[in-house]
């Protein structure tokens, strides 16, 4: 059980590795991120890890709440 939770880790660790290097070839980490969308397009192609060498290419959007009036 102990290796099993070693080698998940492992896995989990390149997968995001891989995320952050698809991220930073994206040109993703050049200026920090002005609009929540795209830090959010930030966290999504970090966990998306392997999958954008495959094609997948997300880009996420998010609406902060407005002060009321």
């Amino acid at each position: 059980m102990r290796t099993l939770r070693g080698i998940l880790a492992i896995i989990t660790i390149l997968w995001l590795v891989a995320g952050i290097v698809a991220a930073a070839q994206r040109g993703l980490f050049r200026e920090p991120p002005e609009h929540c969308s795209q830090a959010a397009t930030i966290a999504a192609v970090i966990v998306a890890g392997p999958l954008n060498y495959l094609g997948l290419n997300p880009r996420l959007g998010c609406e902060l709440p407005q002060p009321s009036s």
